[in-house]
């Protein structure tokens, strides 16, 4: 008879080794915080591609500075909103040019509206430069902005559907509910007063 001595006790099932977690790249942990909205995370991407981005924008904005700055600051915000993890940096620099790319020809498009409205705007003993200078460009829309600032919502909502968007007076006159000679007399009204409020602005500038 096999006494209870006798009978072999089971040995314990050796310990499974676990594997050991792999390691998260640096451009995995900074994606992964700008994602989250982590405050660490964007200074961090500040401080390594903000001279990088901006070197980018003024080659993409030849040179000028003004256009490039613009340029990064919509590049920053439109990372903050789409950025997701990314494993890899080549693929995370190529996707930041795509989104430099897009920024640079937005503001491309938008200083052409305001120039052409800065054109029709223009009186006619006030000729445009033979060159455009880039400072005087800067401040000649900032005056545009600030007088359409204090238009009324309806107002400033139908300048710049006609210049900014090319609505057609047509489209506009169906929009408002208004006969195409009201739009053209609105028009014409708004235009006056913008023109007037650039160049008391101008005026100012100059007596300075």
């Amino acid at each position: 008879m096999t006494t209870p001595a006798a009978i072999a006790t089971p040995l314990p099932a050796p310990a499974l080794m676990e594997s050991p977690a792999p390691a998260i790249s640096p451009t995995a942990a900074l994606t992964s915080g700008l994602a989250a909205g982590d405050e660490t995370a964007f200074r961090e991407f500040h401080a390594e591609y903000f001279g990088r981005l901006l070197r980018y924008q003024l080659v993409l904005a030849r040179g000028d500075e003004q256009s490039a700055r613009e340029a990064l600051q919509e590049t920053f915000t439109r990372v903050a909103r789409k950025v997701r993890r990314f494993d890899d940096e080549a693929a995370f620099w190529s996707w930041l040019t795509v989104l430099a790319r897009s920024a640079a020809a937005d503001g491309g498009r938008r200083r052409s509206r305001y120039r052409a409205m800065l054109q029709s705007l223009r009186p006619s003993w006030l000729r445009p430069p033979a060159e455009p200078v880039p400072e005087a460009d800067t401040r000649l829309h900032e005056y545009l902005d600030d007088a359409l600032a204090v238009l009324a919502p309806e107002d400033r909502a139908l300048i710049e559907a006609k210049y900014f968007s090319q609505a057609t007076v047509r489209e506009l006159a169906a929009q408002h509910g208004l006969t195409e000679k009201a739009v053209e007399s609105r028009l014409l009204r708004l235009r006056r007063q913008l023109r007037e409020r650039i160049l008391r602005s101008l005026r100012h500038e100059e007596s300075v």
